[in-house]
């Protein structure tokens, strides 16, 4: 990341029996029309659209990453007019920064699916001072309710110089904070929170600054850009 601090990728042949009988089976011919059946049964593969678009948004806190709510809270729609985008991975309503939408389903495909393992650069503000056991704790992978977490990258940053936050984030004045950088690969529920509690430092705000090449810049909060019409 360039601006840490700142806000500015032999056949074989088995048996199968079937009553008193016995036929041999040729296993090869099998696996094969298993195939066959397999590729029958996935979903074709949406075409690109003709003009492919690539949204970037400054989410606000407390602001739903979906374009509708029942209950009246704001969503996407109160920010973003262009239409049929939608947000390749989520960010939490409690969270901050960087969401991409686009109408480019292959796309959507390559950023959020697992084995594609696309990073992404948080900003975490923690509560306490993390010694440099728990950075390598992070950066090893912690045991979580759902399993070990991959490998990340950690490292303490300076306070970036990002916009305020409403409402504001409650610190303790006797207990201070600390600014991480973490770069993780997986997408799952709530991870960076439970990561940094796993190892005694709750996250008091969580802001997402990269996912794979692209980045907030300068992009104000509560803002949006259009960066791709072609790809």
């Amino acid at each position: 990341m360039s601006k840490i601090g700142k806000f500015s990728q032999f056949k074989k042949t088995s048996t199968y029996r079937t009553g008193a009988s016995t036929k041999p089976v040729n296993s090869e011919a099998t696996s094969a029309t298993a195939n066959r059946g397999r590729a029958k049964s996935r979903p074709p593969q949406k075409p690109r659209p003709e003009n492919p678009v690539i949204v970037l948004f400054n989410k606000p806190f407390d602001v739903l990453c979906q374009f509708t709510d029942e209950a009246g809270r704001q969503t996407l729609k109160d920010f973003i007019p262009v239409a049929d985008v939608y947000a390749a991975g989520r960010l939490d309503r409690d969270s901050e920064g960087l969401l991409l939408l686009t109408n480019d389903g292959q796309l959507q495909a390559k950023l959020t699916q697992p084995s594609q393992k696309t990073f992404k650069t948080y900003w975490v503000q923690v509560e306490g001072e993390p010694s440099g056991e728990a950075i390598n704790a992070l950066c090893n992978g912690v045991e979580l309710k759902d399993g070990m977490t991959l490998p990340a990258k950690v490292c303490v940053m300076t306070s970036p110089d990002i916009w305020p936050r409403t409402p504001p984030v409650r610190e303790r004045k006797a207990i201070p904070t600390t600014w991480l950088e973490v770069q993780i690969c997986e997408g799952r529920n709530r991870q960076v929170r439970r990561m940094t509690a796993h190892v005694g430092h709750p996250t008091l705000r969580l802001i997402r600054y990269k996912i794979g090449q692209w980045c907030l810049d300068d992009l104000p909060n509560g803002e949006y850009k259009v960066i791709s019409t072609a790809m």
